[in-house]
């Protein structure tokens, strides 16, 4: 049984991870051309060339931008929201605004797509020399990534003693100075964890920014638009960057949670 339960472990990560890893030896193939699946020699050169393309990079700029922006407002409004939620004391209402808030998760993304669309161009017409861009893509992206973020901070709220915030202003501390001391060190790793997923959902994202980017080029409807052409083989160079910075940002959580539970069980045991 043990045996069967390590095979089909590794045989799930290889049908996960096999795909990214040729992608990465690929990223260094001499080919000139992604159709051709033999790897015909070591070279640099989508890399060098990846970085001489001026539409990729600008589709590169603009999604950064916006995955920076919004996974930056979403953190602060899914934080503030997940407190106010953990402050509800009546189940059925907190169940009733649980439920709105995931809806944006559970709503198929076309239907969340057109209908921002649509409510940005109504806006639009309405104020009058505005169009869908740069603005109405950071919007899209903060709708869609905040309940995730709501998602990452709730369980730590509910870990956290609820008593601790009381005890700081028992001894001094107003409300303020009591979050910022208290509360926000403890949900802080979700915080974080929140953070990170909404800014790779945001870098990933094609369906909402498709109906939602007017002129405005991300990559991946840069990608999009170059599958009706030709790929070119600097799209393995720029996946690679990408999932290595994600990798990196990755572990460095990792990391940090795991030298705060081992800072955390020490402080336990020296409690009496």
């Amino acid at each position: 049984m043990k045996v069967a339960s390590k095979v089909y472990t590794f045989l799930v990560f290889l049908f996960l991870y096999a795909p990214i890893f040729v992608l990465i030896i690929f990223s260094f193939n001499d080919s000139d051309t992604m159709s051709r699946s033999v790897f015909s020699g070591f070279s640099l050169r989508w890399y060098a060339r990846l970085f001489e393309d001026r539409m990729i990079m600008e589709a590169l700029k603009n999604t950064l931008i916006i995955a920076v922006v919004a996974a930056a407002v979403a953190t602060v409004l899914g934080t503030v929201a997940a407190i106010g939620l953990n402050g509800i004391r009546n189940k059925w209402v907190r169940r009733m605004m649980m439920n709105v808030t995931n809806l944006p998760m559970v709503n198929p993304e076309i239907v969340t797509g057109v209908s921002l669309m649509l409510l940005f161009v109504f806006v639009a017409q309405s104020l009058g020399g505005l169009s869908l861009g740069m603005l109405s893509l950071i919007l899209a992206h903060i709708t869609f990534c905040t309940p995730y973020v709501v998602l990452s901070v709730l369980p730590k709220l509910r870990q956290m003693d609820p008593h601790l915030y009381e005890a700081a202003q028992d001894l001094g501390c107003d409300p303020r100075r009591a979050f910022f001391k208290v509360v926000l060190p403890e949900i802080m790793p979700g915080i974080v964890t929140g953070m990170i997923m909404a800014f790779t959902l945001s870098i990933d994202d094609f369906i909402i920014s498709y109906f939602t980017s007017g002129t405005t080029q991300t990559l991946p409807i840069y990608i999009y638009s170059m599958t009706r052409k030709r790929v070119s083989p600097e799209i393995n160079a720029l996946s690679t960057l990408l999932f290595v910075a994600v990798l990196f940002l990755l572990v460095i959580v990792n990391l940090r949670q795991a030298r705060d539970k081992r800072a955390q069980e020490r402080k336990e045991g020296l409690e009496p």
